[in-house]
Order: structure tokens, then sequence, then C-alpha cells
């Protein structure tokens, strides 16, 4: 399996990595890529991550056979319409969306004749910086990427794309949309929140920078994926809101649950539900492939 022209859409970390990956396996001869911003492109260059930089999302697919649309789940359907009616009938497009309903939404609005081309995918990767700066061609090494593929799909798509990130290292599972956007709403999109409100609630207190110059490895720790892409959280959050706010009622109820015991001064039930959580806790390890998301598309 080998592609003459990968057009990536996005040239951020998430897509520069994507490319790095394939050019240092050897399955691509020529690399093209666009994003928004001409500063982006030029620098994708200098460093080497695509070999020609595209003024446009038509002019970057025209030609190639595996195409990458890496840019925040709120840009997809512009790039999806701007791509329609220069991709190739058999080539093979994925995006790295980390909610997978609304893309295929856009996907289905803006490709038309060219949806059996989309094979959505979601690899389970990051930092938490972005851009091309950090791409490098080993961030999907050991990590899971999730796709979830349409009725219009061919099973030759379906297995192209597998094989695709197999080859750089990814481990492949399949599931259906709606199943991803539930599951990472709980493992992933409510933590980041929960992350996001934790440090904004300490820092909106009047004495949150006292307390913050007390922080240790704890707060670290907790806060870590606070530090993540504002923009791309914003997007995720949005576009995945139903299961989010699901999410946020189960934790309301856990959250009562505590502070009725505190009220209550029922240490017994504090215990039973920390021992509760800390056994939970204790007995998962993080399974082969899976890795936290955060950071993501440029």
């Amino acid at each position: 399996m080998k592609f003459q022209r990968l057009a990536l859409i996005g040239c951020g970390l998430m897509g520069g990595s994507f490319a790095l990956a394939l050019r240092q396996a050897g399955l691509v001869q020529t690399i093209v890529g666009f994003s928004a911003s001409e500063r982006t492109r030029q620098r994708a260059v200098e460093l080497s991550v695509i070999d020609q930089a595209c003024t446009s999302v038509a002019e970057a697919v025209q030609g190639a056979d595996i195409v990458l649309v890496a840019v925040p789940v709120g840009a997809m359907q512009t790039s999806f319409a701007a791509m329609r009616d220069a991709l190739a009938p058999h080539a093979l497009l994925m995006d790295v969306g980390s909610t997978k309903c609304d893309v295929i939404a856009a996907a289905q609005a803006a490709l038309g004749k060219r949806l059996s081309c989309f094979v959505p995918a979601h690899p389970i990767a990051g930092k938490e910086v972005a851009g091309i700066e950090h791409a490098e061609a080993t961030l999907y090494q050991e990590r899971r990427t999730i796709l979830t593929p349409l009725p219009q799909n061919s099973i030759r798509q379906i297995k192209m794309a597998s094989e695709v990130w197999t080859s750089i290292g990814s481990h492949v599972s399949q599931m259906t949309p709606e199943a991803h956007d539930a599951t990472f709403a709980a493992v992933s999109h409510l933590p980041h929140l929960l992350a996001f409100a934790a440090v904004n609630a300490l820092t909106s207190q009047a004495q949150g920078e006292v307390f913050l110059e007390m922080a240790g490895p704890g707060f670290r720790d907790f806060s870590r994926i606070a530090a993540s892409d504002p923009a791309v959280w914003r997007d995720i959050l949005s576009a995945n809101h139903a299961e989010v706010l699901a999410q946020m009622n189960h934790f309301r109820q856990a959250l009562d649950a505590f502070e009725n015991a505190l009220k209550q001064g029922n240490t017994a039930a504090l215990q039973q539900m920390i021992q509760q959580a800390s056994t939970v806790r204790s007995d998962w390890t993080l399974q082969a492939g899976n890795a936290c998301h955060t950071a993501a598309e440029d």
C-alpha cells in the first residue's frame, strides 16, 4: 500500500504528525497541505512536514488519493464543501475529529456523491501543546484509532483506512458514531470540562492566586488537561453537548451525594464513596492503544 499524494487539510499537530508518520513509513510519495493561516502553511514546508503549500482546499485535494482533514470539528463542513468537486472518486478521505455524529452530518450535508470516500476516524492521541512545531511521526504509535464507518463505505475503503492507521502504529477499533460520542463524553469530554471548571473556580476566588501558589503534584495531575487548546475544546463540547450534558447530570448526582454526606457529618457514607472510587481506579489499567486526547486539530 502506497499513496501518490496526501492532501493535508489543517497543518497542525494532528495533521502534521500524520504526514510525518506516513512519510516515515514510506507510504506516500508527495505531501501537500492547506491551512487557513499562510504562516502555518509556510512553516509546514520549512519543517519538511509537507512538500508543497496550497492556497485552497480544492487545490490541495486535486489529484490526491488520500486526504486527511485535521481542522477543528466546527470547521469540518466548510472544508468538506470546499473539496467536494475536486475530490477524486476513489480517494480515501478521513478526519481526526473528537466527535463523530456532527462530523458525519457535516459530511452528509457537504460531500454529495463523494460521501462514500469518507471514512470517519478519531485517533486518541495528542499533547497539551498544539501547532505544527510539535508534530512528530511517533504521535500515533501505540495509540487507539476509532473508525466509525458509513453505510456508503465499501469494504475496501474501510479496510484501507484500517491499514493506514495500523501501518503507523495505531490499534484500530470500530464503533457506531452514537456509541463513540457517548463513550468519549464520559471518559474525555466531561473530564476536560471539569478540569476547566475547577481551575476557573479556584482562580475566581479572591485568594485564588495565593491558593494556586501552594498547589502541589495533586493539583498538577488533576488540572493537566485544563491546558488544552481552547478553540478545539469549545468546538468539541459544543458539538457533543447532548452527551456531555447527560454526563454532567451523572456527575452532579455523585457530587450531591458527597455534599450531603459532608453536611450531615456522615463519615461512614463519605468513606464508602471514596473507597468505591479508589477501588475502581486502582483496578483500572490503561488499555493498550488508549491515550488521553489533550490537543487536537489545527
